[in-house]
């Protein structure tokens, strides 16, 4: 095969790797992408996207089940049945149009694609081993997002009936009984959602507690929702193998236990891919596990950067988005540095988490005197229109000027919030700000208006 010469080339057609890829397109860079799978890495494929479709699905099954019972709003319906193999070839179908559009646009932007593997051979050269052979690129600029993959327990390997998450989304029915390992937004997602799809689900926790990188207050409601929907959580308990009875593990007493289940989802992290592609062949600097970079995303190396998983966290396909996009216009010579004041993080578990800049603690922990108050869902109309009270708006903000630190949510639907909390903190609003804008009404974002208004010591309607 000829070698091919480019501006760019981008290893990995993630989230941040295609976004990269058009950006630099759209500028009018000679930009070539390499993808061993298929377009939209994790999130498209078997993350984000597909985890949100089943999600849906648990919900309106679970919806579906409380009108065929006494449902105060006067619906009646038949019990439900479901069907999840349809229920994955209607998730497929939405990941199938997404992914196609990835590969358009990429078209659009005359990127050029190449499936298959990538290797480094130097910090200029790389090779694609591909159905018709090696291909060998040479980039000016080339920008390594090759994301990330399950962590898989040397005791658990995956295999049988120990799934990762991948695997959860491709059941063709929901398992009698799912032992899950690890009880972060990942676990707790898929297992209230087969919980409501009816599976017994039992979730197993090395910690003392559920959701670590959020406050009891955020995760007090979905705790709530978990005893409801019968979802057993062992707390200061650790993994140990399967066995033939499900899986066995030692609790907080130390004592010997075992765990009835048809399949084990493990959901203890995701681990960067750096290894496979040829990392031996240059001399990039590490931060531990994850490929260093600076606040332009370049790497030891010069004409070599990284985004994405692959250089730490948070793992956010939205963070790989916006570094993607960045580096294409550094690289096009635009002036570009990463100053983002908040990456929000959304928790799609039921209730919804979302949390954008620092909790109470962190920023007490990073020196400022703050002032902080929430305001209930259950003094929102609209949330009770939805029969959905649970959880409130937070807002943390500084003492002397009022500029807003943090702000948090949990309640149903409350991931629709993190636009508005990511935008009032990049454009440094101040309590005024929020308290002072008109919110729709009904609307759940007149909580957000009320937690400043009561932050301020103005609360109208509590």
């Amino acid at each position: 095969m000829p070698i091919i010469d480019c501006k760019v080339l981008v290893i990995g057609a993630g989230p941040g790797g295609y976004v990269a890829a058009i950006r630099a397109g759209q500028l009018g860079l000679d930009t070539v992408i390499v993808e061993a799978c298929a377009h939209g890495g994790t999130c498209l494929n078997v993350g984000c996207i597909p985890s949100k479709a089943i999600i849906h699905v648990a919900d309106e099954f679970e919806k579906a089940t409380h009108f065929a019972s006494d449902s105060p709003i006067g619906v009646k319906v038949s019990k439900p049945e479901i069907d999840l193999k349809k229920s994955v070839v209607w998730k497929d179908a939405i990941v199938k149009r997404l992914t196609g559009g990835v590969s358009g646009l990429l078209k659009k932007s005359k990127v050029r694609t190449i499936a298959g593997w990538a290797t480094f051979v130097d910090g200029r050269t790389v090779e694609v081993k591909t159905d018709d052979g090696v291909q060998t690129i040479r980039a000016e600029n080339i920008i390594i997002a090759t994301g990330s993959a399950p962590v898989e327990l040397p005791f658990l390997p995956f295999g049988g009936n120990v799934i990762s998450s991948t695997e959860a989304l491709d059941l063709k029915a929901p398992p009698k009984a799912l032992a899950i390992v690890g009880a972060g937004y990942i676990g707790l997602e898929l297992g209230i959602a087969f919980a409501k799809l009816g599976s017994k689900v039992t979730v197993v926790e090395a910690l003392d507690r559920i959701l670590p990188l959020y406050d009891k207050a955020l995760t007090r409601p979905v705790a709530k929702k978990m005893k409801a929907l019968g979802i057993d959580v062992v707390l200061g308990a650790k993994a140990k193998g399967a066995g033939k009875a499900g899986l066995q593990i030692e609790t907080a007493d130390g004592k010997a236990a075992s765990v009835k289940a048809d399949k084990i989802l493990v959901t203890v992290g995701r681990a960067p891919l750096t290894e496979g592609w040829g990392r031996d062949n240059l001399v990039l600097d590490m931060d531990g596990r994850f490929i260093k970079i600076d606040e332009q995303c370049r790497t030891s190396m010069s004409g070599i950067y990284a985004i994405g998983d692959v250089t730490g966290e948070p793992m956010l396909a939205h963070r790989a988005m916006a570094q993607g996009e960045m580096v294409a216009e550094i690289i096009a010579g635009e002036n570009r540095v990463w100053d983002k004041v908040a990456i929000a993080a959304v928790c799609f578990t039921d209730p919804e988490i979302v949390s954008a800049g620092l909790l109470p603690d962190e920023a007490s922990a990073a020196g400022y005197e703050i002032i902080t108050q929430s305001f209930p869902f259950a003094a929102n109309g609209r949330a009770m229109t939805m029969e959905s009270e649970d959880g409130f708006v937070r807002i943390v903000a500084r003492k002397d000027n009022h500029l807003v630190l943090g702000i948090q949510a949990v309640g149903g639907g409350v991931s629709e919030l993190a636009a508005a909390f990511g935008l009032a903190l990049e454009m440094g609003a101040a309590l005024e700000d929020i308290a002072g804008t008109i919110h729709a009404h009904p609307t759940q974002g007149e909580a957000f208006q009320e937690a400043a208004l009561r932050t301020l010591g103005q609360a109208l309607h509590i």
